[in-house]
């Protein structure tokens, strides 16, 4: 389990590509390298990822057809740096919301308004999830638990403070940027719900 409160960002090292397949070396910071064990769940622009090998805070993941064909961590190259979070532990804080790290797909960063107090980021709404990005909701973009700030027909915009463009990939990101997505699951469990209801109480009166 993830909270969406990014603990910083990691370089990429080393990629390894093979045919759907990819080995992904990041670079921690070595406060946030501490006890790591094979095994361990790190996600890595809000990819849930498992950790394959270490050597200190040199840390590898395996990446299969499906993790490269969802997210945006096959766009990667060397000397990238990505948002990285360590899973959650009993008696941690939960700053964010509720995050599985797994990706549902990515978006285009489709705008960019700077003033000398805000920055505000405009993403696709897309069609087929449009019911899951709702005014005030919450979502994870590239593993950042946010609000969504205002929602259009086609785009919704989310509000970011300075420390996170400091603490996270945000601050460099450019329009045109594939970003990971994940739907709040309390979220998708509801609007599920509600319209299984109602579908089920159209059959009932029409039938």
């Amino acid at each position: 389990m993830f909270t969406g409160i990014v603990q910083g960002t990691a370089c990429i090292e080393t990629l390894a590509r093979r045919d759907d397949f990819m080995r992904m070396t990041v670079r921690l910071p070595e406060e946030s390298a501490l006890d790591l064990q094979l095994g361990a769940s790190i996600a890595l622009n809000g990819t849930c990822l498992t950790v394959a090998e270490f050597d200190g805070s040199a840390v590898s993941f395996d990446l299969i057809a499906a993790t490269l064909n969802t997210t945006n961590l096959g766009d990667l190259s060397v000397g990238d740096r990505v948002n990285f979070e360590r899973a959650a532990r009993v008696g941690d804080e939960i700053g964010g919301h509720t995050m599985s790290g797994h990706i549902y797909r990515t978006l285009n960063l489709l705008s960019i308004e700077r003033s000398e107090n805000n920055c505000i980021l405009w993403f696709e709404r897309p069609a087929d999830l449009a019911r899951y990005l709702l005014n005030k909701g919450f979502v994870g973009l590239n593993g950042c638990s946010l609000t969504l700030a205002a929602v259009e027909a086609a785009r919704f915009s989310v509000y970011l403070i300075p420390e996170t463009l400091r603490l996270t990939t945000f601050g460099v990101l450019q329009p045109g940027a594939r970003v990971n997505l994940e739907i709040d699951p309390q979220t998708q469990a509801i609007v599920d719900t509600v319209e299984r209801y109602l579908s089920d109480r159209s059959a009932a009166v029409t039938g």
